[in-house]
């Protein structure tokens, strides 16, 4: 707005006697983004005027030496302006009438936000890089939301026994042994056909867009159920993306006896093949247990993801593929391979110069990708291979 560019944070509603499930947990997140902020919007509601929530809401915002702007919304006719005076007795200053609805009213809100952003320190471009960029997917009641708390040593999600608790994408950057992480706890996936409500659709949303733009997904699955058909599906979300993977088996102290978790861990290899480079960590995030295995497998599956090979390593292990002699033909055409080379990052391409590339078939190109990773450490990360005609 007017050039200036800023972080605009939504905060759940503030009920501050309700104690239901999830109230408190909406107290603390609203709080916690008051002491974050550098400018502070206050909303009321014009047509209702002050209730007990406001006042106390009021009584909190007055101690903090931070710009509050006191916003009397739903003001959408001119002549109800009279209303906005008794809002001055919650000592904040002079009350903005505003029109959410129409617009009225928003456009000097906005000006006068921006001076008061303008006095505010920015960070360096350095200091804003978010550094690693980590989405925590999977079905929902898997653990996502506990898991992120506890890697952000913060209550920034709320957590809860009811399934489909967090409905939006949550960004927390932090630092972790000098290394700087964005983690994003997403809403759980499920399939499209089970998604009816208007809100879990655009959560859904949202969390395909967290994946889009993340290097690592953290795909979390219930250790205490064991892999299931929602968690393939989860899985082939972030694998057609392209992003690096690390699997976590939460809740792994419910898992009792070394034969269940064993079964559980087959049938992960046996059923998530077309994942198979993602590292398996088991952990509990209620606990803490076995979760700073995870902060060593996203280094490393981010490592590899952006791990560029020299063309000349490349070439000296082509040269021991041919030399072996496995290859594919039709009739009298034989595939052959001259020269390799690696083309992209994130994630690592490589392009094959061959005679035919018409002859590669699926089976062939799961046979290179086995020898490459059998040669190099590409763990954690996807790869990608591309054929093109050289005579």
């Amino acid at each position: 707005w007017n050039g200036v560019s800023f972080k605009l944070i939504d905060t759940g509603g503030i009920e501050m006697g309700d104690d239901d499930a999830f109230q408190s947990s909406i107290r603390t997140q609203a709080f916690a983004g008051v002491n974050e902020a550098d400018v502070i919007v206050f909303i009321v509601d014009g047509r209702t005027g002050i209730n007990a929530d406001d006042e106390e809401v009021a009584r909190v915002l007055r101690k903090t030496s931070k710009p509050v702007y006191l916003v009397v919304n739903k003001m959408d006719n001119p002549d109800t302006m009279d209303q906005v005076w008794e809002f001055y007795q919650l000592g904040l200053g002079d009350p903005w009438s505003v029109s959410s609805l129409h617009g009225n009213g928003t456009g000097d809100l906005l000006d006068a936000v921006v001076e008061d952003l303008k006095k505010v320190e920015t960070a360096d471009d350095e200091e804003e890089d978010g550094g690693i960029n980590i989405a925590i997917i999977g079905r929902p009641n898997a653990g996502k939301s506990s898991l992120t708390n506890r890697l952000t040593l913060d209550d920034r999600s709320i957590v809860s026994n009811v399934a489909g608790t967090t409905r939006d994408a949550i960004d927390t950057v932090i630092e972790h042994d000098g290394q700087r992480y964005t983690i994003v706890d997403t809403a759980g996936l499920r399939q499209k056909s089970k998604i009816d409500e208007d809100v879990e659709y655009y959560g859904f949303v949202r969390a395909m867009r967290a994946i889009d733009r993340a290097d690592v997904a953290i795909l979390v699955i219930d250790g205490s159920i064991g892999l299931t058909d929602q968690d393939q599906r989860v899985a082939g979300f972030a694998a057609d993306r392209q992003c690096a993977m690390v699997i976590v088996l939460n809740k792994w102290d419910l898992v009792e006896g070394p034969d269940a978790k064993a079964e559980v861990r087959e049938k992960i290899t046996d059923r998530m093949t077309f994942v198979g480079y993602a590292p398996v960590v088991a952990t509990c995030a209620l606990t803490g247990k076995s979760v700073h295995r995870i902060w060593e497998a996203v280094d490393v599956a981010y490592e590899n993801f952006c791990k560029s090979i020299p063309t000349n390593q490349l070439n000296v292990w082509l040269g021991e593929i041919r030399e072996g002699g496995h290859t594919v033909s039709k009739g009298k055409a034989i595939l052959r391979m001259k020269y390799v080379t690696q083309t992209a990052t994130c994630p690592p391409q490589f392009t094959f110069f061959v005679n035919r590339p018409d002859l590669v078939n699926d089976n062939y190109e799961r046979f290179l990708e086995n020898r490459l990773r059998k040669s190099f450490d590409l763990t954690g990360t996807p790869i990608r291979m591309k054929f093109k005609k050289k005579d």
